[in-house]
């Protein structure tokens, strides 16, 4: 049993009589609440560990959550939303979600993001020396790359690239958050870049770059890097 705290945000019954026992099986701690202020005062004095949160509250928009909630804490958030529409995720994750989860959803999808969402936080904010996943190494103080044992020579904006996505495993990296951090804020809107370096990354790491295992694409989001 873990002794992690996962406070679950939604006005839906059915939701929570879904998670409640599926998180607490799974060993988490688990508190709730139905409207954004109970969520807001829960994470202010609970001090949870990770949050669920839905985004149509009764009482304010989850973004608004989001965004009151990262004035004060780090919490590790994970949306989890009906809404498909493609702005809406970006904002959530722009305003500082970690991931996030379109209902309906399946419990196992859900409990992964979470264990990831988790080590993201125990892992804390210190940048690793050294990342490998199934063959992959990416050695961040020699600035080399390999796989399965063999050079990977890579420009340096691929080599950014890569860092920015392995660095976090397993969550979804926004086009916006890329674009700032690697070509700056002046190219947020510059997603050919994006599109046109995630392509020559991927002829470069991925056995087969049109069925990519490592980068894999969020429709109109983002990317996320799959780490075993």
């Amino acid at each position: 049993m873990n002794e992690n705290r996962i406070l679950v945000v939604d006005d839906e019954p059915q939701i929570q009589r879904f998670l409640h026992p599926a998180l607490t099986a799974s060993g988490y701690d688990v508190i709730s609440a139905a409207t954004a202020a109970d969520a807001e005062r829960l994470i202010a004095t609970s001090a949870p560990d990770l949050v669920i949160l839905d985004l149509g509250l009764p009482d304010k928009d989850g973004k608004e959550v989001i965004k009151t909630v990262r004035a004060f804490s780090e919490v590790p958030i994970i949306v989890l939303s009906a809404r498909d529409r493609e702005v809406e995720k970006i904002a959530a994750l722009d305003l500082g979600a970690n991931d996030y989860v379109e209902k309906p959803f399946g419990i196992g999808e859900l409990l992964a993001r979470v264990r990831t969402a988790l080590r993201q936080k125990v892992a804390g904010t210190s940048v690793p020396s050294r990342f490998e996943s199934n063959g992959l190494v990416v050695d961040m103080v020699k600035r080399v790359v390999t796989l399965r044992g063999e050079a990977v020579h890579l420009t340096r904006k691929e080599y950014q690239l890569l860092v920015h996505l392995v660095l976090h495993p397993g969550l979804v990296v926004t086009h916006r958050h890329l674009l700032a951090s690697i070509w700056g804020a002046a190219h947020v809107e510059d997603l050919h870049y994006l599109r046109v370096f995630v392509g020559q990354l991927r002829a470069k790491i991925e056995e087969d770059p049109n069925h990519p295992h490592f980068i894999r694409t969020e429709p109109g989001v983002g990317y996320r890097f799959i780490a075993e």
